[in-house]
């Protein structure tokens, strides 16, 4: 009686602590196909069959748990997000302060930073969120940690069950054994019977054969539920000596774990500090090599522009003093003028004397035109030919 309850203690034990964390899902209806078994050999000893029974059925129900919650671990993938932020960072450090390294930025320089700010944010605010992926993984592996412990223990529970399930299957197998071998025994004494009857009588015969037969028919039927019980017996010494192999495993998973945990808190706690002073320096980095990139470019310029004032205005002040001792008006300016004003007179007197020539003569060819005309009308009229025209 006490192994038939022990079995259902662990059991009970194992379920509630997946209750309690809320992993137990709703049981459906189907019934188990081990159910269907096990009840061909309830007779042998109905209260360790129960217990097996209820065991096994809910063995299913609670591997499927444990292995959703164990392998639902995501510790593997987020470390990237650290990796590429930290790349980011050095690359885009870098790549700033080549940007400056001519001392100015072109437009396609500034659209550049533009995106890399909406896009991935500036350094400073991407060790923020190192800081915050840290944070968060570290928090996770806690909580990993705490349901693995707590799986761990209602499995070792549920193990427990299995193990007084396999020692309940044991006893059942040896009850089988010896049903078997009594049913073998009936078997021979029927065979016996019916070889040794000496009678005439066919239906004495028949009745002897028909006990032999219903004999091997019960054979038939301890043997198939000794085989029940056989498989029943040997697959629960497999499972569970193999679970002892899984439930190493994950014991070990749950201790590196514990230990990276560990790890991760400690070096986090005493290595802030280093975080912060990297994005600081980073920052700072960028900066120190902005500022000496302005005052070389203020070096420069005023360098260039010393050059250019002495270059340019040694030439103006040149010509300031040129303008300021020099002459006026100029000699050859006057002389040019002189000499257009006296060429000019003695060309106009040549115009002068030629004009004059060409009005005396111009006067004389209209007297003389008009003369003519005057002799020609007179010879009409006194021809009577045209009118009389006074020409004086």
């Amino acid at each position: 009686m006490n192994t038939a309850v022990s079995p259902i203690q662990y059991l009970d034990k194992a379920m509630n602590s997946l209750h309690d964390l809320g992993l137990l899902p709703e049981q459906g209806g189907e019934e188990a196909p081990i159910i269907a078994l096990l009840k061909q050999i309830a007779d042998l000893d109905e209260e360790r069959v129960v217990a097996i029974t209820r065991t096994l059925s809910q063995a299913s129900l609670f591997n499927e748990v444990v292995r959703e919650q164990v392998q639902a671990m995501d510790i593997g993938t987020r470390y990237e997000d650290i990796v590429d932020a930290f790349n980011s960072i050095r690359d885009d450090a870098k790549k700033m302060v080549d940007q400056i390294d001519d001392g100015k930025l072109d437009t396609f320089e500034r659209i550049s930073n533009v995106w890399m700010k909406v896009t991935r944010g500036d350094i400073a605010s991407r060790f923020d969120d190192i800081k915050d992926t840290y944070l968060e993984v570290t928090e996770a592996t806690q909580d990993q940690i705490q349901r693995e412990q707590t799986i761990l223990e209602a499995y070792q529970d549920f193990r427990g069950a299995l193990k007084q399930s396999e020692v309940m299957a044991l006893e059942l197998l040896e009850k089988a054994g010896a049903k078997l071998e009594a049913a073998k025994g009936q078997v021979n004494a029927a065979m016996k019977t019916v070889e040794g009857y000496q009678g005439e009588e066919a239906a004495e015969r028949a009745k002897l054969e028909m006990a032999r037969d219903q004999t091997v028919r019960a054979l038939q039927n301890e043997e198939k539920r000794y085989q029940i019980a056989k498989d029943l017996s040997d697959n629960l010494t497999v499972s569970y000596n193999t679970s002892e192999v899984v439930m190493a495993r994950l014991l070990q998973t749950t201790n590196a774990k514990e230990r990276v945990y560990a790890q991760a808190v400690s070096f986090f706690s005493t290595n802030e500090v280093v975080l912060t002073a990297l994005s600081a320096s980073f920052t700072g980095m960028f900066g120190l090599h902005e500022g000496t990139q302005t005052v070389e470019a203020m070096k420069e310029g005023v360098s260039r522009s010393l050059e250019d004032l002495a270059e340019i205005g040694g030439k103006v002040q040149e010509a300031a003093v040129r303008a300021g001792y020099g002459p006026t008006i100029r000699a050859d300016a006057v002389k040019k003028l002189v000499d257009s004003v006296v060429t000019w007179q003695t060309r106009s007197r040549e115009i002068i004397e030629e004009m004059r020539k060409q009005s005396t003569a111009n006067a004389e060819e209209i007297r003389d035109a008009v003369e003519e005309g005057k002799r020609n009308l007179a010879r009409l009229a006194e021809e009577g030919k045209g009118l009389a025209v006074n020409l004086e």
